[in-house]
């Protein structure tokens, strides 16, 4: 049965929009934890434009199910990962221009031995390390190599798709990235733009073990309320 980490960055988000104290991300999680979570994901960003450090803090304190800590591949990052000691972490890449993630790491180019060399750090403090990434057999495999202890599949490309045939095709290039990182040994997880109506393709991959969903969620609790929000979700992926 496949578990749902929700990410509660956009509830940071709207609080940052004024600098006050509410609505606060931890809240949220805590609500989302009871209406099922199996987890809460943030993504603290070099730029803090949502969550804060004192954010991540306090989410190790409370969180009851799994953290799951994304973050760039820098030193400041890797140090506040080692402080902090999430329950995983999840190494995506990151520009300041960027609205939001706008696709999965790039390990056949130059920063490849850093992000080597940042997973081999995080593992020895204890450290369980996920690259997100697009479903491409070539980066699944160096991945690997590099002794990653799971993929994060990026799915925003089949999110965005109108067009049902090559929609058909992501799925298709999902499928076989799942099915590549389970046969290598790794976790399997997925991620980014899924929402209530394009998750149930993406479901049906026994593979992935994990999804990590948070602006559709976040989006639906501004109406339903976040513990109905995350419920509908659960039920839906399950």
């Amino acid at each position: 049965m496949a578990r749902l980490s929700v990410n509660v960055d956009h509830v940071a988000t709207l609080r940052q929009a004024r600098r006050e104290s509410e609505p606060d991300p931890v809240t949220a999680a805590m609500l989302a934890e009871t209406a099922g979570a199996d987890g809460i994901t943030v993504h603290l960003r070099e730029d803090r434009r949502h969550i804060q450090d004192r954010d991540l803090a306090v989410l190790k304190k409370m969180v009851k199910t799994s953290l799951n800590l994304e973050m760039a591949a820098t030193g400041e990052m890797v140090q506040i990962a080692m402080d902090i000691k999430p329950d995983m972490v999840t190494i995506v890449p990151e520009k300041r221009e960027e609205l939001t993630t706008e696709g999965g790491l790039d390990l056949k180019g130059h920063n490849r031995e850093e992000i080597k060399r940042f997973t081999r750090t995080l593992k020895d403090s204890g450290l369980k390390v996920n690259l997100f990434l697009d479903p491409d057999p070539e980066q699944i495999k160096i991945a690997h190599k590099i002794d990653a202890s799971g993929v994060e599949i990026h799915t925003g490309r089949y999110a965005n798709m109108r067009d049902d045939h090559m929609r058909g095709q992501e799925v298709k290039r999902i499928y076989n990235a799942a099915n590549l990182i389970s046969k290598l040994g790794m976790a399997v997880h997925a991620g980014h733009g899924l929402d209530y109506r394009n998750v149930s393709m993406i479901r049906e991959i026994g593979e992935i073990e994990e999804f990590a969903i948070g602006f559709s969620i976040i989006a639906r609790s501004v109406t339903a309320g976040i513990e109905r929000a995350v419920r509908e979700m659960v039920e839906l992926v399950r």
